[in-house]
């Protein structure tokens, strides 16, 4: 084993603050505070509750769309024809008329911006073929983001008596879907219209007051039902750090945006994010057998941010090195070791090095002159 040591002067902080040990969220059912990056958590009250999401069900349905599209099962630009189960949905909608032809890009910021139960249906049915399809499919993304409080009946969130999910739960989704960069693009939009410069023209407000009034808000989702009461999922990014909120059950759209406020208030106060190490950092070297090349570069296979708290003292990081014996040929971006990082001595995590170039095998001949050379040099 290899070992590097590097000292980092950070604060890092991993427990998670509890509801009884802060007055947040106050009025809410449940309710979760979370840096995606690191998948910390802040605040927690009640996380694990089973209850109504009702319209941040989209946020999978969302997920699922945006999948598909970097599938390459549908485009942006491809244009979907509403069927009459679509233009039927009631509730939230963009006034989705049977037969109507709108792309992909305008019915994913009429869920985005309007929370369109029309235009959900009619890009699961793109998708799957039914919503039923499409519903199969969220339910299996659910398991394997390992959601266990999770179980969705339909794509819109309208109240059904198995349809249900957990703050915690919410809050993983939207992890998931902050991974894709598109989903700002459209929910971060206040205000704009569909159907521009036609006699249907349709002015999209976004039900998430956030992104207008809070500093950094560019998401997610809000929900209302009369079982789930007032919901949000909200996300705002400062200073290079994304923070995600999820309220359930709140009296009034009044309450909950303020106590959503005050949680993502609370993240950016008292949290900070350091980047330690990135996919471009070198982090040691090591011999290829039966290659050209004396020694190859390893690299961080993700990047590595560590949460800390902005009272806390200066911890030293430090990581090993666990390289396997490599033989040539190698691919790049093959698997060659692990980069364990421990704080104060210890353990935090693991993850995997690789290897940012192709290397070839050399022939019999090839080794022997190779290795008359290194004798020489």
């Amino acid at each position: 084993m290899k070992k590097v040591c590097f000292l980092f002067i950070i604060f890092m902080l991993f427990t998670t603050v509890k509801a009884e040990e802060i007055k947040l969220a106050s009025n809410a059912k449940s309710a979760i505070l979370i840096e995606p990056t690191t998948g910390e958590i802040l605040f927690e009250k009640n996380s694990h509750e089973k209850l109504h999401p009702a319209s941040m069900t989209k946020m999978m349905s969302m997920l699922i769309i945006l999948e598909s599209i970097d599938k390459g099962l549908i485009k942006w630009d491809e244009e979907v024809i509403v069927s009459p189960n679509a233009s039927s949905m009631g509730g939230s909608q963009i006034l989705l008329e049977t037969g109507e032809k709108m792309s992909v890009s305008d019915l994913f910021k009429g869920i985005a911006v309007a929370s369109g139960n029309d235009a959900v249906v009619a890009l699961a049915e793109k998708i799957s073929g039914t919503e039923e399809g499409f519903v199969i499919l969220m339910n299996k993304r659910a398991k394997e983001l390992g959601l266990k409080d999770t179980h969705f009946v339909n794509c819109h969130g309208i109240d059904a008596s198995d349809h249900y999910s957990s703050a915690y739960d919410m809050s993983m989704i939207a992890k998931e879907l902050s991974k894709h960069e598109e989903v700002f693009k459209y929910s971060s939009i206040y205000e704009d219209y569909l159907r521009k410069n036609t006699n249907r023209k349709f002015w999209l407000v976004n039900t998430n007051k956030l992104v207008r009034f809070y500093n950094g808000a560019d998401g997610l989702k809000t929900g209302y039902t009369d079982l789930a009461g007032y919901c949000l999922t909200a996300t705002a990014k400062r200073d290079g750090m994304r923070l995600i909120a999820v309220v359930m059950g709140e009296e009034s759209s009044e309450v909950r945006n303020k106590e959503v406020s005050e949680m993502l208030d609370h993240g950016f106060a008292n949290y900070g994010l350091i980047n330690v190490l990135t996919t471009n950092d070198i982090v040691g070297s090591t011999k290829v057998i039966k290659s050209k090349i004396n020694n190859i570069n390893l690299y961080p296979n993700e990047n590595i941010t560590l949460l800390y708290k902005k009272i806390d003292s200066k911890p030293n990081i430090t990581y090993d090195l666990d390289i396997k014996t490599l033989e040539a040929p190698l691919k790049k971006g093959s698997k060659v070791g692990k980069l364990k990082i421990s704080k104060n001595d210890n353990y935090l995590k693991s993850i995997d090095l690789i290897i940012n170039e192709d290397i070839e095998k050399i022939n019999f001949l090839e080794q022997l002159l190779l290795n008359f050379k290194r004798i020489f040099e």
